[in-house]
């Protein structure tokens, strides 16, 4: 599946990425059916033959925080990176974000959008919306101007604080 993704996006073939990469077509194919497996190095040599690197990225999991009152609210346990695209992209909030001002479209690359969102997904969304829609950096650069509760900036300020603490050393 991510050799198969990871060819589109570089908008490659599979008989041009095998040739890149030193490996058939058919086998390529295998590999992107899953009817085989290939070793990590050779689906590094693929990835990288498309433009990308194989990495091991940290997971991010989440914690419940109970609160006063209401639902207990879920932090991450580290901050969530997206892609460049994912993260400046024009979007839609779904309807148990944003069911107020129903079909808006947010432009990420704007820094009040952005912030905007990123209040309404910490306010109102779960672990799968905060992995849509925030990113760690962004987040991290907009955290003293967002606007929100004191029970939900209290709980995300140790991850922040924390990712801040570590891009410094």
């Amino acid at each position: 599946m991510i050799l198969e993704q990871a060819r589109q996006a570089a908008g490659l073939s599979q008989a041009a990425l095998a040739a890149a990469a030193g490996t058939s077509r058919p086998t390529l194919s295998a590999y992107e059916r899953g009817r085989k497996s290939p070793t990590l190095e050779t689906a590094a040599r693929i990835l990288e033959a498309a433009g990308f690197e194989l990495a091991a990225v940290p997971r991010v999991e989440f914690r419940e925080v109970a609160v006063d009152r209401g639902r207990p609210i879920r932090i991450a346990t580290s901050l969530p990176r997206l892609t460049v695209e994912r993260a400046l992209a024009v979007v839609a909030l779904p309807l148990h974000l944003n069911w107020s001002d129903r079909g808006r479209l947010f432009d990420l690359s704007d820094r009040r959008q952005r912030a905007r969102v990123y209040e309404i997904v910490l306010r109102e969304g779960g672990p799968n919306d905060v992995l849509t829609y925030i990113d760690g950096v962004l987040l991290v650069d907009l955290w003293d101007e967002l606007v929100l509760p004191q029970q939900i900036r209290a709980a995300w300020q140790e991850v922040v604080t924390g990712a801040v603490e570590t891009q410094v050393a």
